[in-house]
């Protein structure tokens, strides 16, 4: 009963405020993992473990107590810094006065990525529907952004939580320039062929069991690929964790889920 009552707790307050109080206590908490075993990419926090993480599944060794990285954070932090983006280097993501538009900014990895792109002479802009932290505020289904805005875009889980997610790959594809590049990652079930979406599942509980979250609504199959190509995009998929060593996985406990990156002709 405590354990319900706490989860819809979570379920009910706002992003931001979550975001805010976490990056309080989870510190704080943190404080007893501190040690050897394990090594954040993002921050470079040495622990015994990461701290577990889930408000369905709790998944053991997952958070980092002082950025706040999840497995897939780390992932994608490492891909880009060893791969960068759809033959981008990393230093040059991007570079004299280019823009890179992150969507719905994960907050561990904001600052580092401000500090690369602003090194490299580049403008970081970050854009979110209601965070006071973003630069920007908009719904991705309706950009208010000129065409060839941006030169590199990132924008990580959060296709899975709009509405007409076609819409908004049109308008990512619309204010990407020519030429441009991107990361657009989502939680993919590859045992599914297609992506399963019912918006006549409306109750929070069923849409946690069915789409892993009461906020998601769909879960994608493996046909994401082709939904961003749809858009316009190329894309190119990268099993970037079976590039890992085992102990290189093991020590910084990444995710295992693929690596979309798209690029605009």
């Amino acid at each position: 009963m405590i354990k319900q009552l706490i989860r819809k707790a979570l379920n009910t307050l706002p992003r931001p405020v979550l975001q805010h109080a976490a990056g309080i206590l989870v510190p704080i908490a943190g404080l007893a993992y501190a040690g050897r075993g394990r090594e954040c990419p993002v921050c470079g926090a040495r622990l015994r473990r990461f701290m577990p993480y889930g408000y369905v599944t709790v998944r053991e060794d997952a958070l980092c107590p002082r950025c706040l990285s999840l497995e897939r954070h780390r992932l994608l932090w490492m891909y880009m810094q060893r791969c960068g983006v759809a033959q981008r280097s990393f230093d040059e993501l991007p570079r004299h006065g280019e823009v890179l538009l992150h969507i719905a900014p994960e907050a561990c990895i904001k600052k580092p990525l401000r500090k690369a792109v602003e090194k490299a002479g580049g403008r970081y802009v970050t854009a979110d529907l209601e965070s006071p932290l973003a630069d920007l505020h908009f719904d991705v289904q309706q950009i208010p952004l000129p065409d060839g805005y941006a030169d590199v875009i990132i924008c990580n889980h959060l296709l899975e939580h709009v509405a007409d997610d076609r819409r908004a790959l049109a308008e990512l594809f619309r204010i990407m320039k020519p030429g441009g590049c991107g990361v657009m990652l989502s939680p993919v079930d590859e045992s599914r062929a297609e992506t399963f979406e019912d918006d006549s599942i409306t109750d929070p509980a069923e849409r946690t069991r069915l789409f892993g979250q009461y906020d998601h609504r769909r879960i994608y199959g493996r046909d994401y690929p082709e939904r961003l190509r749809s858009a316009g995009f190329e894309v190119e998929i990268v099993d970037f964790a079976a590039q890992l060593t085992a102990e290189e996985r093991t020590l910084r406990s990444v995710s295992n889920e693929k690596i979309y990156a798209v690029r605009k002709p």
